[in-house]
C-alpha cells in the first residue's frame, strides 16, 4: 500500500513546438478519455488539465459534462467514473495550491520528458519514495514537443525518459501517462 498521494497534471503552455518555440497547444479529446481512466486505474487521486484559454477551458468541461451529466454518462458508467477525477486549472500554481488546500502540504514536482537534463531519477527510487513516504507528489506531463526547460529543470524532480537510448522516442502524451503510472504505481515487476 503506497502512502503518498499522487496527482498528475496535463500541462498545455509553457510548450515547445518543433521548432522550440514556446506555444500553447490545443487540448485532444483523446487525451482526456484516455489519461483519465488510465489515472483512475491506478488510483490517482487528481488529474488536474491545465489550460490558460477560456475557450479550450469551456471545451474540456463540455467533453466532461458530456459524460458526467449528459447521455455519454448514462451509456459508460465506467467512463463516467474516470472523469471524476479531473480538474480543469488555468496554470501550474493553481494546481499547486489545490493540493497543498487539499493535503495541507505543498506537493513534491516531478517533471517528465523525453528529453534528458542530466540529473533524472530513476523510476524505482521515485516508486519507493512515493511507496515509502507520507507526502503529495505531483507528475507533469507535457503536450506538444515537451515542457518548457526552465519550468522543467526547476522541478524537484525529472524522471528518467522512458526509453533513452531508442533513435525514436516520441510517444504521445497518453502513450508516457500510462507507462509511466505503471512504473512508478503498478507492480514491483522490476
Amino acid at each position: 500500500m503506497r502512502k503518498a498521494k499522487v496527482y498528475i497534471a496535463l500541462l498545455h503552455y509553457p510548450m515547445y513546438n518543433k521548432r522550440l518555440d514556446i506555444v500553447t497547444t490545443s487540448v485532444t479529446n483523446l487525451d482526456l478519455h484516455d489519461i483519465a481512466r488510465a489515472a483512475r486505474t491506478y488510483d490517482v487521486e487528481k488529474f488536474f488539465v491545465v489550460h490558460p484559454s477560456p475557450n479550450q477551458k469551456k471545451l474540456i468541461q463540455d467533453i466532461v459534462s458530456y459524460w458526467q451529466d449528459g447521455y455519454g454518462g448514462q451509456y459508460n458508467a465506467d467512463r463516467k467514473e474516470a472523469f471524476t477525477i479531473l480538474d480543469i486549472c488555468k496554470d501550474l500554481q493553481e494546481v499547486i495550491d489545490k493540493i497543498n488546500a487539499r493535503d495541507g502540504q505543498k506537493p513534491v514536482i516531478i517533471a517528465t520528458d523525453a528529453r534528458d537534463y542530466g540529473k533524472s531519477t530513476d523510476y524505482l527510487s521515485m516508486k519507493n519514495r512515493i511507496y515509502d513516504e507520507e507526502k503529495s507528489f505531483l507528475i507533469l506531463f507535457g503536450t506538444g514537443w515537451g515542457i518548457d526547460k526552465d519550468l522543467v529543470i526547476n522541478c524537484d524532480h525529472v524522471l528518467e525518459p522512458i526509453e533513452p537510448e531508442r533513435s525514436y522516442n516520441h510517444l504521445s502524451v497518453r502513450s508516457a501517462v500510462s507507462i509511466i503510472l505503471d512504473r512508478l504505481l503498478g507492480a514491483y515487476w522490476f
